[in-house]
């Protein structure tokens, strides 16, 4: 990972605009784990939550379902989202969800950050770091190195066993310059190309992406032993917060 600084002059100048994705299926999940409760708290609302107190974030654009417009304002509301400036309807995919809410971003932001609203558990410093390697280099996403080895796999059998030093997992919020992020969701989507994240749009374009430092804690939800897990990560925070 490379490492960077920025100067405080600059760093009051960055407006960034926040794309939180809470339009999915959640089939995994077996109900809408958006809004299930973990400790207490709807999971949508941490990620707005943490965004809502960034300094770096002007506005924050939730994605969602057509059906859930409603619950969500209201949710944005009660949680005194004040940065939320627009709920918008996603589309089938999640990359033309993303698309829909890097399209409605302020044209006077200076950069997009697209976040998982499954992942509750982000923390202000992963998005501060994420923003300012891209406004550095363009594009940025958090990651951790892998803890496995991984391999490739032919139908049932393995053919090939990477290198584990160059493997990390991709987390969000990913940050981009907005033309990068517009004209690389765009051109996916209009080649019928199926990416696993919003990074891998604009690496088919060529364009390389920046590494910040993530978080094994800044998990994404998808089965309801993930939200077991998060309960444990945030009691264990509390213990550090007190200790």
């Amino acid at each position: 990972m490379s490492s960077m600084s920025l100067s405080a002059i600059v760093k009051k100048r960055i407006k960034c605009s926040a794309v939180i994705v809470a339009a999915g299926s959640s089939t995994r999940f077996g109900s809408d784990k958006l809004f299930a409760t973990l400790c207490g708290i709807p999971v949508l609302a941490y990620s707005l939550t943490t965004f809502e107190g960034c300094g770096y974030i002007s506005e924050i654009i939730v994605v969602t379902e057509s059906e859930k417009i409603t619950e969500v304002a209201e949710l944005c509301d009660r949680f005194n989202i004040s940065k939320a400036t627009k709920v918008v309807v996603g589309g089938a995919t999640r990359l033309e969800s993303a698309l829909s809410g890097v399209s409605e971003t302020d044209k006077k932001c200076d950069l997009i950050a697209i976040h998982d609203g499954a992942r509750p558990l982000i923390t202000a410093k992963i998005i501060e770091d994420a923003i300012e390697g891209a406004y550095k280099y363009k594009a940025a996403v958090p990651a951790v190195p892998a803890r496995d080895t991984v391999k490739i796999l032919s139908g049932a059998f393995a053919t090939e066993t990477p290198d584990r030093a160059s493997v990390w997992c991709a987390q969000t919020p990913q940050v981009f310059v907005p033309e990068l992020i517009k004209g690389a969701l765009t051109n996916a989507l209009h080649k019928g190309i199926v990416v696993s994240d919003d990074a891998s749009a604009a690496e088919l374009l060529g364009f390389s992406i920046f590494v910040t430092e993530g978080s094994e804690e800044n998990i994404k939800l998808t089965t309801p032993l993930d939200l077991k897990i998060a309960e444990c990560i945030l009691a264990s925070r509390r213990e550090r917060a007190f200790a």
